[in-house]
């Protein structure tokens, strides 16, 4: 099971009000010269296609249209969940990290090797805000479906319970 986040609402960051955030902790083996790519095949058959190698933005931001999954290739890094003086969370090689629309994420510290996967379900790519959320915003974010498929154990995973509809 993942480590489960419930984060509220957190001055101008909305997060998101009914799905936590799932932390999986060495889920993918580390392995070879291009760790990535075992992130990347693994996003791909739990049908939350790969869409960037990278890093996480240095940042408090959200995104309102699209639940993300980032999965740390190589590195560490000290991420901020939630907004200003949300709830710190270290990521290392392996860990992967889902993040339900409106979740406020920012990367405070990094080592210089860090790669970082990103992912969205089908039809999904993320926008990016910085800035407190309009009612039309919330309602973007409530609007966001939810995935078919939890990107680390597939549609009989963690997620399919954890954020099914009330």
């Amino acid at each position: 099971m993942p480590d489960v986040l419930r984060l509220g609402a957190n001055g101008w960051m909305p997060n998101n009000p009914r799905l936590p955030v799932l932390l999986y902790r060495h889920a993918v083996p580390i392995a070879g010269p291009d760790p990535a790519a075992a992130f990347e095949a693994l996003f791909r058959h739990n049908l939350w296609p790969p869409q960037w190698r990278n890093g996480v933005y240095g940042f408090h931001h959200y995104h309102s249209n699209a639940h993300e999954v980032l999965g740390f290739a190589r590195g560490q890094a000290r991420l901020v969940l939630g907004g200003p003086g949300g709830r710190e969370v270290a990521m290392g090689p392996g860990d992967v990290v889902v993040l339900p629309a409106g979740t406020g994420h920012f990367r405070q510290e990094a080592s210089r090797d860090l790669l970082v996967v990103g992912a969205y379900p089908p039809g999904q790519s993320a926008d990016l805000c910085r800035g407190a959320a309009t009612p039309q915003i919330l309602a973007r974010i409530a609007r966001v479906p939810l995935p078919a498929s939890d990107p680390v154990e597939g549609r009989g995973g963690a997620l399919m319970e954890l954020w099914s509809a009330p």
